[in-house]
């Protein structure tokens, strides 16, 4: 504590304290410091110990009277915080300064130090520092306790899709959690052909399903139930239903498509592979190399299914290829993909290696194939599809075998991964080994697709061994490091200490 007072000049003398008598200079007081301070405390009135409320949920502070804002320790928001739980008890003096002091990280203690003015006996004007203690109180907020209730949710966002595999889900995934839309969910529950999306407020909901709209191609209904109704005010407490319904197609089914839609495409053929599913549904028609984009109106309004699940696919045996160079399509054709090759292949079942039999085919994997690889495909030749626009198309137009994808080992694949995907948390009972291998699956799609992965984020496994090249021995594409991203956590920021303390 200490009183201002003008600086002393060369004609001004001492005087006497009026209470202990030592001299001292001339002030309007005309009192010494130490009885100034035994008689006047400017801190009176306000308190040196408050209630700080914070939710360890969300780790968020309460803000009078219903708000609740999310503060970093020792930040400008906190600082802030804290002196508006002061303000009511600071009207008579005048706040200099404030800035915390270091504590104990369990103490749930902030101390912060504050200085302040105030004019005291005949126009002196003291100065005095002292400390607050801030006690830091668990209080759940609202937002938490609807996601402990769990039950308590006013909309809902179902997507669904009608299919054996869950790649395009698995993609989903990836760029729900690049956006970060996952964090509004007060719950998100995984179940059959689908994933559950509960949210508190319907503005939530909707939200996500625009990103769903721009992103899978898809459609949407939606419901209401009425819960409640006050007579009184007119209003009403509704629970919504958004009810997403993705393209039943994922990336390496084979479809075929009508007539119609293979026309406006560019006359491209009616069996097609799918080359990839992001916002629209990407062709490539193996015998010509046309490729083609729908997109979500377009499907609904000609709608076509995938003509074969992946555990129909058989494994096949390269015996002899053969590049097709300076094709020329007929008029009206589409645009060619620059990034695969046409080839006429010959291959054979591995479960007939026993036999001559071997099957004749084009495929778009002509960049990939040689002599004795192993490749996935469909053998159109000895299955019974049941499919309304293949039954009417003209036998000699289908193709006996359509390769789908090279086949590498994937155990060493497994073991040669030296990044991660992040997953959201989510309910559910468990993973099956069928999902597992599905999950696989969409790996091993990213290493080979560069324009799947690029709306992806990749991290880095700091368990794995850095591998620097694109390709393995065998010749099965990897992600290079400068895709991947460091997997920050928090005892990287800040340390074992403040780790144990933003999770206490």
């Amino acid at each position: 504590m200490e009183y201002m007072q003008a600086p002393a000049t060369s004609s001004q003398g001492n005087i006497l304290c009026c209470t202990c008598g030592i001299p001292i200079h001339p002030n309007p007081a005309n009192m010494c410091v130490s009885c100034l301070r035994t008689t006047v405390d400017i801190s009176e009135g306000i308190p040196k110990q408050v209630n700080l409320n914070f939710c360890k949920q969300c780790e968020r502070y309460l803000q009078p009277p219903a708000s609740w804002v999310q503060c970093a320790l020792e930040s400008r928001e906190l600082l802030a915080l804290c002196l508006k739980k002061l303000k009511g008890n600071m009207t008579k003096v005048r706040l200099i300064d404030a800035g915390f002091l270091w504590t104990e990280p369990h103490s749930k203690r902030i101390k912060l130090k504050v200085t302040i003015q105030k004019e005291v006996m005949n126009g002196a004007i003291l100065q005095q520092v002292f400390v607050v203690e801030f006690v830091i109180q668990g209080q759940m907020c609202d937002d938490c306790h609807r996601v402990e209730a769990k039950d308590f949710w006013n909309s809902v966002v179902q997507v669904r899709q009608k299919t054996s595999h869950k790649k395009t889900f698995y993609y989903l995934e990836q760029l729900i959690l690049k956006h970060k839309l996952h964090q509004n969910a007060l719950n998100i529950k995984e179940i059959h052909e689908g994933i559950d999306f509960y949210y508190a407020t319907k503005q939530h909901a909707q939200k996500m399903v625009d990103f769903l709209q721009c992103t899978v191609p898809c459609r949407s209904k939606t419901s209401q139930r009425l819960i409640s109704h006050d007579i009184h005010s007119n209003t009403f407490n509704y629970k919504s239903t958004y009810s997403i319904e993705i393209v039943p197609v994922c990336k390496d089914n084979v479809v075929c498509l009508s007539p119609r839609l293979a026309q406006s495409l560019g006359n491209m053929g009616q069996v097609c592979v799918c080359a990839r599913v992001t916002s629209t549904i990407h062709l490539i028609d193996p015998n010509t190399l046309q490729i083609a984009e729908v997109d979500g109106g377009t499907y609904w309004r000609n709608p076509f299914n995938s003509l074969v699940s992946p555990r129909q696919l058989e494994e096949f045996i390269v015996m002899d290829t053969d590049i097709i160079r300076n094709q020329k399509l007929g008029a009206g054709a589409g645009i060619r993909s620059n990034k695969h090759t046409l080839a006429e292949v010959w291959v054979q079942k591995t479960s007939e290696m026993d036999t001559a039999q071997q099957y004749h085919c084009r495929t778009h994997l002509g960049h990939l194939l040689n002599i004795g690889d192993l490749v996935q495909g469909f053998d159109f030749a000895n299955s019974n599809v049941n499919d309304e626009f293949l039954n009417k198309m003209n036998p000699s137009h289908i193709p006996d075998v359509v390769l789908i994808k090279k086949s590498y080992n994937r155990s060493k694949r497994v073991k040669r991964r030296n990044w991660k995907l992040k997953e959201m948390d989510k309910d559910r009972e468990g993973m099956a080994p069928e999902d597992e291998r599905q999950y696989q699956d969409f790996l091993e799609d990213l290493e080979e697709d560069e324009a799947l992965r690029k709306n992806v984020n990749i991290f880095r496994d700091a368990s794995k061994i850095p591998v620097e090249s694109d390709t393995d021995d065998e010749g099965a594409p990897q992600i290079s490091l400068m895709e991947m991203l460091e997997d920050l956590s928090l005892t990287d920021a800040t340390g074992g200490e403040g780790a144990d303390m933003l999770t206490e």
